[in-house]
């Protein structure tokens, strides 16, 4: 399921058209669950429990760690999960953070 702020209810279609303009799409599930059931082409995988952290870290370090430019707190980004329960968590966090 995918989450975004303006529309909570992202299909997976409209994801790949949001992905045609430059929004970071975060996959919030574990990796586990990536490894054995594959990515979403051009997302980024920070498991939810290290996403607070993630989205406080210095830009480089973000860069580092995840091969991707960290979000700015007004950059589109979208979380998706298995089910939808994580990515709304993960929405909740971001916006938390101050993310827009």
């Amino acid at each position: 399921r995918l989450c975004a702020g303006g529309a909570p209810g992202l299909s997976y279609q409209e994801l790949k058209d949001l992905k045609k303009t430059s929004v970071l799409h975060i996959d919030v599930r574990e990796r586990w669950e990536v490894d054995r059931f594959g990515k979403i082409p051009a997302s980024i995988n920070i498991p939810l429990g290290e996403l607070v952290e993630a989205l406080q870290m210095d830009p480089m370090e973000f860069k580092e760690q995840y091969n991707q430019k960290m979000p700015s707190k007004s950059d589109p980004v979208v979380f998706s999960c298995l089910a939808g329960t994580r990515s709304k968590q993960a929405l909740s966090f971001a916006m938390s953070l101050g993310f827009s």
